[in-house]
């Protein structure tokens, strides 16, 4: 039989995780969104759950405070299983003063974080909040620098993983900023840095929140998200899926799933996929869903540069990052924003011991003044020195085209590739045939009585002597050229071989990745 103190410590426990109380529950229900507390139950393993700082109350005396009850300061955190891997948490209750963020607020989330940093698991914050609680001034902001400067310290130490169910505005955006992935929910999810009345006074310009910050705004414009989700428990499901193809810190790798497909599985279709007709597009998933245990893949950024695939896969039950020219899209060109998506990919991948694999069909980087002055030199360059840092275990595989800059950026041996594969119809070259053709036979062409039909015997000469992958194949630079149709055993084969992998590198602080 509990005693009065016992029974005591159940009511003020039961009142606490009541939060805002039934009517800001119900309110929240309204608005489309489930409470803290609901969604960190359907995120955790059934009973896992356990909830620290329960008790924390804000310090805040001005404007009122002192008589405002605020359960918890307006954030749940703690830890817990996730397909019974230990993770951490902090879920923003937004029917706590709108979930505003405190100075003891904040120090709830980096207790949460460096804990999580200690043990070395992953860090989950379900962001659903008005931003910064303004009677507490400066120390709101102070709590906002402590998040940030965890973060960073995390970074690239154990997975980060921002979940945007709410709105999320001012400072409040580059704690997700900083972490490794963005999840968004369409029609609740918010994020900006000024809203739409603020713009609105300043600018004059006129604009919704959801068109401003909403997940498809972030997800296929800005790039600043990375997945968008149809509801809290889709996106829910996709964290589960994510992790599961990421370890738990950069000290170890990805969890190994049982294989259930033939690991030495040939797919004739691949020898008859990709077009005769260098001009003319194919869809590059399915040569992913080919090479892939059971076709299984989680794309990374799908509505951003959609000219490049980044994507998770699995190869023999172990995760793989991929990062694919799309000919779908744009031909496959790089472009600055391609360039972008596939250098954060690539920088996580590595970061987190997952080796890469990237299938290359590239006519080169997109070229035009807008490219030019937005800087695709310096943007460009971000892929070169990602590949060329990622020690991981590193396979390419040219499908088609490989030319020029864009060639040797798409993860070629000079970049550190450890193993690469061409199909017989690559072309490895400069430039394509018409182009090339033009520069070194000009003054022949130019002199010939008949210059188109000169031209079209000098593309075809260069095109035998050149656009093919035996060229690079016979300095070194391409390890084998395979067939199509035997391309799965054959990665899987190289990365089976490169599991050992240890590289040696200069001694430095750190490299200056052109920003």
């Amino acid at each position: 039989m509990a005693t009065a103190k016992q029974e005591e410590l159940l009511k003020k426990k039961e009142l606490l995780k009541q939060g805002g109380g039934e009517k800001a529950i119900a309110r929240q229900h309204s608005l489309g969104k489930q409470t803290a507390r609901e969604r960190l139950a359907k995120l955790f393993d059934e009973g896992s759950f356990i909830e620290t700082g329960l008790f924390v109350k804000h310090r805040c005396t001005n404007f009122g405070m002192e008589k405002k009850e605020a359960p918890g300061d307006g954030v749940v955190t703690g830890y817990g299983t996730v397909d019974g891997r230990l993770v951490y948490a902090a879920a923003q209750d937004f029917t706590v003063i709108g979930g505003s963020l405190g100075y003891e607020h904040a120090m709830k989330i980096a207790a949460a974080q460096e804990a999580a940093l200690k043990v070395g698991a992953p860090m989950i914050c379900i962001n659903d909040s008005g931003g910064a609680r303004i009677q507490e001034g400066v120390d709101a902001l102070a709590g906002y620098g402590r998040i940030f400067y965890n973060n960073t310290m995390a970074s690239g130490v154990i997975p980060q993983i921002s979940v945007i169910m709410g709105p999320c505005a001012g400072g409040a955006v580059y704690s997700p900023a900083l972490t490794d992935f963005i999840f968004m929910v369409q029609g609740t999810g918010e994020m900006y840095i000024t809203g739409p009345a603020v713009i609105k006074a300043v600018t004059g310009e006129e604009v919704t929140s959801d068109a401003l910050g909403g997940a498809m705004t972030h997800n296929s414009v800005s790039g600043c998200a990375q997945f968008a989700c149809s509801s809290e428990d889709d996106c829910i499901a996709e964290i589960k899926r994510l992790l599961s193809f990421l370890p738990s810190n950069n000290m170890e790798k990805a969890p190994v799933v049982a294989c259930t497909d033939d690991l030495n599985r040939e797919d004739e279709n691949l020898n008859s996929f990709v077009p005769e007709n260098p001009n003319k597009a194919y869809d590059m998933f399915e040569i992913i869903r080919s090479l892939a245990d059971n076709g299984d893949y989680m794309e990374y950024q799908p509505y951003f540069a959609k000219n490049i695939i980044t994507c998770f896969i699995r190869l023999n039950g172990k995760s793989v990052g991929v990062i694919a020219s799309q000919p779908k899209f744009m031909a496959g060109v790089l472009d600055i924003n391609a360039s972008d998506k596939a250098s954060r990919f690539i920088r996580t991948c590595d970061a987190f011991n997952i080796p890469l694999l990237t299938l290359e069909d590239v006519p080169g980087f997109l070229p035009g003044t807008s490219q030019e002055h937005g800087g695709i030199i310096r943007h460009g360059a971000k892929m070169l020195f990602a590949y060329s840092e990622a020690s991981v275990p590193k396979v390419t595989l040219i499908t088609r085209k490989a030319y020029g800059g864009a060639y040797i950026g798409m993860c070629s041996k000079h970049l550190g590739a450890d193993i690469v594969y061409a199909w017989p119809d690559a072309e490895i070259a400069v430039m394509g045939a018409e182009g090339a053709a033009n520069i070194i036979f000009s003054k022949e062409i130019k002199a010939a009585e008949n210059p188109a039909e000169k031209r079209k015997e000098k593309i075809a000469e260069y095109q035998d002597a050149m656009m093919n992958p035996y060229v690079a194949a016979s300095r070194g630079f391409v390890d084998d050229v395979i067939m199509p149709s035997e391309s799965r055993k054959y990665i899987i084969a190289a990365f089976e071989s490169l599991e050992g992998k240890r590289t040696d590198k200069p001694m430095k602080k750190h490299g200056n990745i052109p920003l």
